[in-house]
């Protein structure tokens, strides 16, 4: 009975979808390890991955609760976790306010600027949730609520702010804004009707394909000059050349005339593109 349950609060917050933001939370955290004189220690790690996990649960559920009611009348979301009735409006709500608080309680656990940043992080990682009734760039800020965490990550280790992590999170807000422009290229139609903003809703099909592609330039620019910031050795640029390869790819096999495989696209490409690249980064970090 405990592990359906786990299972279905698992689905509603797309647990699998942490694959993009956690491992450049990874790098931040590897970053600060190999440039300062903080000692790697498993406590703090755990309180990385658990600042992490509540943070993205709290996102998530709460942008589950907020979209409920468009979730249900939407063909693509009506079988959602709350709309389908497996989870309650009420017990979701629940989630999210524990998972807020866990989430504050861990910033306070790490350290004191961890603990005065952590409303600043909720208020973005909630209020997303509202930014497409107003904007069409509502994917942009999808981007910093996801690009908070290498950032997050070395001031955990560290407690002060530096180039390289907020190279990073500059990095995800392009990346995944770009990719979330994607991703909403299925809902052009439902958008419209119901008054709701996104880029492809204002822009149409090839307008939005063509601001994720300049997005992702962005991004591919930033992955030079973070590389640049810090010196990188050849691990590095390997990782990155895979990176941007997938970034290519993913453009390649989602075209105005056939958007079948925006999920191939949305989910195991940029996935294994946040792998490759924090895995590649991270040896070079160790090894340098």
């Amino acid at each position: 009975m405990l592990l359906k349950t786990l299972s279905r609060y698992a689905s509603l917050v797309r647990f699998s979808h942490t694959i993009f933001a956690m491992p450049f939370a990874l790098v931040g955290f590897a970053y600060a390890l190999c440039t300062t004189d903080n000692d790697f220690t498993l406590k703090l790690l755990v309180q990385i991955l658990l600042a992490m996990v509540t943070a993205r649960n709290t996102a998530m559920g709460f942008n589950r609760y907020a979209d409920r009611k468009i979730d249900a009348l939407n063909p693509r979301t009506k079988n959602r976790e709350i709309p389908s009735g497996v989870i309650s409006p009420r017990k979701a709500l629940i989630f999210v306010i524990v998972n807020a608080l866990l989430f504050v309680g861990v910033a306070w656990w790490i350290n004191p600027l961890a603990f005065y940043l952590s409303p600043v992080a909720l208020i973005v990682l909630i209020g997303y949730s509202y930014t497409k009734r107003f904007t069409a760039w509502c994917h942009i800020v999808l981007g910093v609520a996801l690009g908070i965490a290498p950032v997050g990550a070395y001031i955990a280790v560290t407690g002060h702010f530096a180039v390289f992590p907020m190279l990073l999170t500059g990095l995800v807000i392009t990346w995944c804004g770009g990719f979330d422009v994607v991703y909403a290229l299925q809902d052009v139609e439902f958008d419209r009707q119901h008054s709701l903003h996104s880029i492809p809703a204002r822009f149409g099909v090839r307008g939005g394909i063509a601001i994720s592609i300049l997005l992702h330039v962005i991004t591919v620019y930033i992955v030079v000059l973070a590389g640049l910031n810090y010196q990188c050795g050849m691990l590095y640029w390997v990782g990155a050349a895979v990176f941007v390869g997938l970034l290519v790819f993913q453009h390649a096999i989602v075209k105005p005339s056939d958007l079948s495989r925006i999920g191939l696209a949305f989910g195991t490409v940029n996935g294994i593109a946040s792998l490759c690249y924090a895995a590649f980064t991270i040896a070079d970090l160790c090894l340098k």
